[in-house]
């Protein structure tokens, strides 16, 4: 994976998706006074900084940010943990009475998601948890929405999308690339 593939999503585009979720988020919520932002590792994560400085711009208000990391709640590699390197959780801040906005950057099967909501439930009993994701692919195998959607983008399961990065994990541009034969 890498710079291949049809961008449907450039720099600009991402902003757009991005400064248009943060507003959402307002509304849906009221503004910010419960509203906390946790990103799934790696990709989520960013895309939450970038969330919570664009609320502070409309705000003026600091967003708590924290990281979820859902290597050891997949369904997918129980009993092969220990091949998977895993990341750190870290959530400085109470979620009791929050209003969670878990954020990742695809939404595929929603496995991924099931997962991250195990992870949060260890850490705090939040008033609600919301969902914003950059991208909706489609194919979801559990009854996983999204409340925030930067783009639905219907893709064969034969495709992939890909969010890139910048060193400073400013998202760049967003691929769908088709697998391989």
């Amino acid at each position: 994976m890498g710079e291949t593939g049809t961008v449907i999503l450039d720099g600009m585009g991402v902003r757009r998706s991005l400064t248009r979720i943060a507003h959402e988020i307002l509304e849906r919520n009221k503004g910010v006074e419960q509203v906390v932002l946790v990103g799934i590792r790696t990709g989520g994560v960013h895309l939450a900084h970038e969330i919570a400085l664009r609320l502070e711009e409309i705000e003026g208000v600091k967003v708590p940010v924290g990281a979820v990391d859902i290597t050891m709640y997949r369904d997918d590699i129980k009993g092969h943990a220990p091949h998977h390197p895993v990341g750190k959780t870290d959530i400085p801040f109470s979620l009791e009475g929050k209003r969670v906005v878990l954020v990742d950057d695809v939404l595929y099967t929603g496995r991924t998601i099931r997962a991250a909501l195990d992870a949060l439930m260890d850490y705090g009993r939040p008033s609600c948890i919301q969902l914003g994701v950059l991208i909706d692919r489609g194919h979801r195998e559990l009854p996983i929405r999204a409340d925030f959607v930067g783009r639905n983008v219907p893709t064969s399961l034969k495709e992939s999308v890909v969010v890139l990065f910048d060193a400073h994990h400013t998202p760049t541009n967003v691929l769908l690339e088709k697998e391989v034969q």
